[in-house]
């Protein structure tokens, strides 16, 4: 049996999935053409702060939540007209979850390389408090 390296996986992933710089996905926060989800773990938010205007999605329940047919589904907390930019804390599970998100049929959807170590140092506002 041969099993995949989650670093094969997020290869894999890099090329069918959109990546932004940390400069580009600010721009589009900036002129409100997406919505920013946070795909981190609650205890990362709480130890390293969150974006400001970002909304938090953990990666572990993406899915349901974006699924409308699940019982899970968030109704009204994405605009799905915008594009959806994830990001996490470094790019990495990012990446798999914005190509789950495409696997599902989600055509506008990214993720910024570097995640939130990367942000942190381009000009997003970062808050202490969740």
């Amino acid at each position: 049996m041969s099993i995949k390296s989650a670093q094969t996986l997020v290869a894999e992933a890099l090329t069918e999935i959109k990546t932004l710089s940390p400069a580009e996905a600010l721009e589009m926060v900036n002129s409100n053409k997406c919505n920013l989800i946070d795909i981190r773990d609650i205890r990362e938010l709480e130890k390293m702060g969150r974006i400001e205007n970002s909304h938090h999605i953990p990666r572990g329940m993406l899915e349901f939540w974006m699924d409308p047919d699940s019982p899970y589904f968030k109704d009204g907390k994405i605009d799905m007209d915008k594009e959806m930019v994830l990001f996490c804390a470094g790019g990495l599970r990012s990446a798999l979850a914005t190509k789950s998100l495409k696997d599902m049929g989600f055509e506008k959807i990214s993720h910024i390389d570097g995640g939130f170590s990367q942000m942190k140092s381009s000009g997003f506002k970062v808050e202490k408090k969740i």
